[in-house]
């Protein structure tokens, strides 16, 4: 009985050996089965930031003399934000640059003040938890934590610090075929693969490529 296993053993063999290396790729697992996943969700994202659900907005409103007046208000799943004590009609602002709805408020107050003195802009937020409203990059793949991960207000996340963010890497991680795709405004894609090895081991920070909301970074599993 095992000298008839062993021999079956050693024909699979055989016959897997001389099918070629690309059925052997079939049978292990190709590294890439999942790289048009990750290109497709590649998109386009304006680089301004707009108001999206859930960022935060602070809002300054003040008339001649009078002390201004300082709000902070969350953007709800509507779209919307509601400021307290001037305004009683919630406001749509979801997708408006921080100047759009800087001069759609204070249409909204001209009918309550003369010559109201707004600004806008956005409120802190927790890179890990909280809306950018940068958008984000997703992280795909052999990593700890996949997912969107928030750009930050400075718009320097690399490859390492993205997935820094993203828990690490899981220990059967390939680091040299990281997988960066972006997406143009007429809808191309490109891919771009990265070596942390390189940038590791051998300094060339160069090789550490930054970041654009809406890029997809894809980890691959080594297979060896």
């Amino acid at each position: 009985m095992g000298r008839l296993y062993l021999q079956l053993l050693l024909l699979c063999a055989t016959c897997i050996f001389a099918c070629g290396c690309e059925t052997v790729a079939k049978i292990i697992g190709p590294e890439d089965e999942h790289v048009d996943e990750a290109a497709d969700g590649a998109v386009w994202i304006d680089p301004v930031p707009r108001v999206r659900k859930g960022v935060v907005v602070l809002v300054q409103v003040g008339a001649g003399s009078a002390q201004p007046v300082q709000m902070r208000a969350q953007v709800d799943q509507n779209g919307e934000i509601t400021l307290p004590y001037l305004l009683q009609e919630p406001v749509l602002c979801e997708g408006l640059t921080l100047e759009a709805l800087k001069q759609k408020l204070i249409k909204c107050y001209q009918v309550f003040i003369k010559q109201p003195q707004i600004t806008v802009n956005f409120g802190e937020f927790d890179i890990k938890s909280g809306v950018s409203p940068w958008g984000t990059v997703t992280v795909l793949g052999e990593v700890v934590m996949p997912g969107p991960v928030n750009m930050p207000p400075t718009q320097d996340l690399t490859v390492t610090k993205v997935l820094q963010l993203a828990g690490g890497l899981k220990p059967f991680a390939r680091k040299d075929r990281i997988r960066v795709t972006s997406c143009g405004k007429d809808g191309s894609k490109t891919c771009t693969i990265v070596d942390l090895n390189e940038i590791g081991e051998k300094g060339l920070i160069g090789k550490d490529i930054p970041l654009k909301a809406g890029n997809v970074v894809w980890v691959p599993v080594s297979w060896y």
